[in-house]
């Protein structure tokens, strides 16, 4: 039986004020500093000791987000680099052709998002599709806000929710269910469809009123960089873009030829791209110049960079306590499993039928997702449904499916701030302001997902 701390309950309280804030379109730093405060004093008592807290936090946050960070920087010199010798001018002519209109652009970057997330997963996907698209989006006038949705509900929604090509959310959710990989898949399908077509619709038209009602904030473009301006070296900027093309089609074709995934993939990308940066350089300004504009680039990149996830760190170091793995690095050992213990203290003291066991999985996908990690709630999902198909004789796949579903949307990075920050950075955009936008179509999706669930169960 699992019994609740005041730190347990300091956590639920600072969770529920931080998600309050958000909704207010607050910002959440300081709540985040006294949640990290407040529980390293519940569980220390010691003041010095809490206060340290706060730098372990915010450095263990760090370590966990560093490569994002690094990411963003290399692919932020390499478009720097591209703008400067008219490569992306380049490469978007021949797409203006086919994307010209905001609506167009929505579903396109959300399809192409879909499709590479499938392949080679999320992270690499906003990379490439960032460098690509995104400049496109630009120019055919949709708000830089709606980019960052679609790229979010398609790839870290709707792709990694499903996983069904690299399969490590089912693998994961069907070990803890004890049950086979191919029955949570199937299952998945008709829960994943109501899912994926409530939030893109919902969605789409959130964006459609938004645009109608041309709100100033909505309708700035992505970037002033996108601007069209005339090339100043076509002949060369011509070869550069095929250069650039093909590489970017060499990286997914060997991504899913050799199966580089998840961090291995984002690698691949980020050194990719510094490469890349320093050949577009060299041929576009000439071995001697290149030396110090390589060196400008990288810095406009570090600095664009340090500038979003900066306030993220401190925001991701309260959320990141929740799971125990974080905690002991911050506490050492003996730290609680915060977000765990909630989850199974609610499922030991709810009554036990369809409709409660639809509501805790879904409860339990929320709340395990709140450390911004798609995958770390999918051993408790599966686990949950195991035990309580056995109690039940309800359909075990199905309410593993819903768990894992409800689970990757919550913390794969749709509608928890610090989760999306990789999108918002690659559309120049706050990841506060992106959540928020994020909430209503994901909510909307869960709620009708977890009634469809009923009657499949």
């Amino acid at each position: 039986m699992v019994t609740l701390s005041l730190v347990h309950y300091i956590f639920i309280i600072m969770t529920i004020i931080i998600l309050g804030f958000l909704i207010l379109k607050k910002e959440i730093v300081i709540p985040c500093v006294i949640g990290i405060l407040l529980i390293a004093f519940a569980y220390t008592g010691d003041v010095i000791s809490s206060i340290q807290a706060l730098n372990n936090a915010v450095i263990v946050s760090n370590g966990e987000l560093f490569s994002i960070m690094l990411v963003i920087a290399l692919v932020t010199a390499m478009s720097r680099a591209m703008h400067k010798a008219g490569i992306d001018e380049i490469m978007i002519r021949p797409v203006r052709r086919i994307i010209r209109k905001p609506v167009g652009a929505f579903w396109g970057i959300g399809i192409c998002m879909l499709i590479i997330s499938w392949l080679i997963w999320p992270s690499p996907a906003v990379v490439l599709i960032g460098a690509l698209l995104l400049p496109v989006a630009g120019r055919v006038g949709l708000p830089a806000i709606w980019a960052a949705v679609a790229m979010n509900i398609f790839g870290h929604g709707m792709g990694l929710s499903s996983d069904f090509f690299i399969q490590g959310a089912p693998a994961i959710t069907a070990a803890s269910a004890d049950i086979s990989v191919t029955s949570v898949m199937s299952a998945s399908v008709p829960l994943w469809a109501v899912m994926s077509v409530t939030v893109a619709v919902v969605s789409f038209v959130m964006m459609k009123r938004d645009m109608k009602n041309n709100r100033a904030a909505e309708t700035k473009e992505i970037t002033a960089d996108y601007a069209a301006e005339e090339v100043r070296r076509p002949g060369l900027a011509k070869v550069l873009a095929v250069i650039v093309t093909l590489s970017f089609v060499v990286m997914i074709v060997a991504m899913v030829v050799l199966h580089i995934q998840g961090g291995d993939a984002t690698a691949f990308v980020a050194g990719s791209a510094l490469l890349l940066t320093c050949v577009i350089t060299v041929a576009d300004s000439g071995l001697g110049a290149a030396l110090g504009d390589t060196v400008d680039y990288l810095k406009e990149g570090f600095i664009f960079s340090v500038r979003i996830f900066a306030p993220v760190l401190v925001i991701a170091g309260f959320f990141f306590l929740g799971s125990e793995q974080y905690a002991v690095s911050v506490f050492g050992e003996g730290a609680p499993a915060i977000l765990n213990d909630i989850s199974y203290f609610i499922s030991e003291h709810v009554p036990v039928n369809s409709v409660f066991c639809v509501i805790i999985e879904i409860v339990v996908g929320i709340i395990t997702g709140l450390d911004g990690s798609g995958f770390s709630g999918l051993p408790l999902v599966g686990s949950i449904a195991g035990t309580f198909a056995a109690t039940t004789g309800l359909n075990t796949a199905s309410l593993a499916a819903l768990g894992q579903i409800t689970t990757v949307w919550v913390g794969g990075g749709t509608i928890i701030p610090w989760g999306v920050v990789p999108v918002a950075a690659i559309c120049g955009i706050s990841p506060s302001e992106l959540a928020r936008k994020n909430m209503i179509p994901v909510i909307s999706g869960i709620i009708v997902t977890g009634i469809v669930a009923m009657f499949l169960i």
